[in-house]
């Protein structure tokens, strides 16, 4: 165990911490799933959104100054934040403060990129006064204790500090792509190179940043003003302040790693459809990688108040049952039969359907004698009686999405529902 003296170290330093949440982007690779909504605020696992996770993992690291910044679409991702992440005290300096591009340099300059969304609200961040400053990307599944990364900035000496992960080469190209010595410092940072660098003795995998930074306060306010004043530059953190300030400056890696095994953490970026579909998928599983159940490390979430789950019908051929399955609050299967399928709340599957490998988004209605497989539902969505989805891609691909691995996207404007609603 940790020794009384490094926990109090590592809590006055996050107490000294200022998290920044970058949640503006749409997630163009999601496709139909961000057409109403911002890649963080799209559901994930049952009940949450994906900006739940890292702020709770803020919550659970002691990290409780927290800054969302918004632009694309944010109505939904605004209201969750503002209905589930209220609780904190104000006067003992806590908060969750909401920061929507609002054109405070210019009145014709929404966000530019990562690296102008922090620049433009540098006001607000020194009316904080950290001393270091932590940045998040809004759209990663993960659990992780941002405590240890911050106290490793402070005690290597480092200007700024990129959170890690090893990643097949063949993935990396969607990654910023390091390279480092032995003691861990960063010679070569690369925005999703063609050609990724191999980690020395590792031919196989990359060293691939996971958009978590930390920041002396003074460095980070330079190098954002610096950069705004460069016009060649796209003003995003990975493809020009990093490879900017290595030469000069003394930026480190921090492995991710679980505290209790050492192996390298959970992170997922489900920046696509499959990758959605497959993070879900992996939930249903005995023994996911990801507990959601972990009452050490709770993952914190608005959600309605909703009667239990019901499952009705006991007929040879009309059964309400699922196996191998996660089925939310609101839920009513009434004699269908789900397999390996996740439901998030308020979901009415009707009588003699089948669901098989399906995520199913929630307030989804799903009709009499359909057959669903490996199919991923949008919010609201009414599937009409007799649907069939997943069985045959030629006739798929007439009507919904369906990706490179087969899975089918299906969206109420697919089925011809125009319901202009928040998702």
């Amino acid at each position: 165990m940790p020794s009384t003296d490094s926990i109090r170290f590592v809590s006055r330093l996050t107490r000294d911490t200022l998290a920044l949440i970058l949640a503006g982007g749409r997630g163009s690779r999601l496709k139909h799933l961000t057409l109403w909504r911002a890649k963080p605020a799209t559901p994930f696992g049952g009940k949450f959104r994906i900006i739940d996770f890292p702020l709770s993992n803020c919550m659970n690291s002691g990290i409780r100054r927290i800054c969302v910044l918004t632009q694309y679409k944010a109505h939904s991702l605004l209201l969750h934040v503002q209905h589930g992440w209220g609780f904190l005290r104000g006067e003992f300096g806590e908060f969750v403060e909401l920061l929507p591009a609002q054109q405070r340099v210019q009145e014709t300059a929404w966000y530019q990129g990562t690296a102008d969304a922090v620049y433009q609200n540098l006001d607000i961040i020194r009316d904080h006064d950290p001393k270091y400053v932590l940045v998040l990307a809004g759209d990663h599944i993960y659990k992780m204790d941002y405590g240890p990364m911050v106290a490793y900035h402070v005690e290597s000496g480092a200007d700024m500090t990129v959170g890690c992960i090893e990643v097949p080469v063949e993935q990396a190209r969607e990654f910023g792509v390091m390279t480092s010595d032995a003691e861990g410092r960063v010679v070569e940072f690369l925005e999703k190179p063609a050609h990724p660098t191999p980690v020395p003795g590792k031919p196989d995998v990359a060293l691939a940043s996971m958009g978590i930074y930390v920041f002396n306060r003074a460095f980070l306010f330079d190098q954002l003003i610096q950069d705004a004043d460069r016009r060649s530059s796209s003003h995003d953190f990975g493809k020009d302040i990093i490879p900017s300030v290595l030469k000069e400056y003394r930026v480190m890696t921090y492995p991710f790693r679980d505290v209790q095994t050492g192996r390298q953490g959970y992170w997922r970026d489900v920046g696509t459809v499959d990758a959605f579909w497959e993070a879900n998928m992996e939930l249903v599983s005995v023994s996911p990688e990801l507990n959601l159940y972990d009452k050490e490390w709770p993952i914190w979430t608005h959600q309605a108040q909703l009667p239990p789950a019901k499952f009705v019908f006991d007929d040879e051929d009309r059964r309400g049952m699922a196996v191998d399955s996660m089925v939310s609050g609101g839920c009513i299967i009434s004699g269908a039969y789900l397999r390996r399928s996740l439901l998030f709340s308020n979901v009415l599957v009707h009588s003699y359907s089948r669901i098989e490998d399906t995520v199913v988004l929630p307030d989804v209605e799903i009709g009499r004698h359909c057959r669903i497989r490996r199919a991923v539902l949008d919010r609201a969505c009414i599937v009409p009686p007799g649907t069939v989805i997943g069985e045959d891609p030629g006739k798929d691909a007439e009507r919904y999405y369906v990706t490179e691995g087969g899975v089918v996207l299906v969206t109420p404007e697919m089925l011809g529902q125009e319901i202009h609603r928040v998702r």
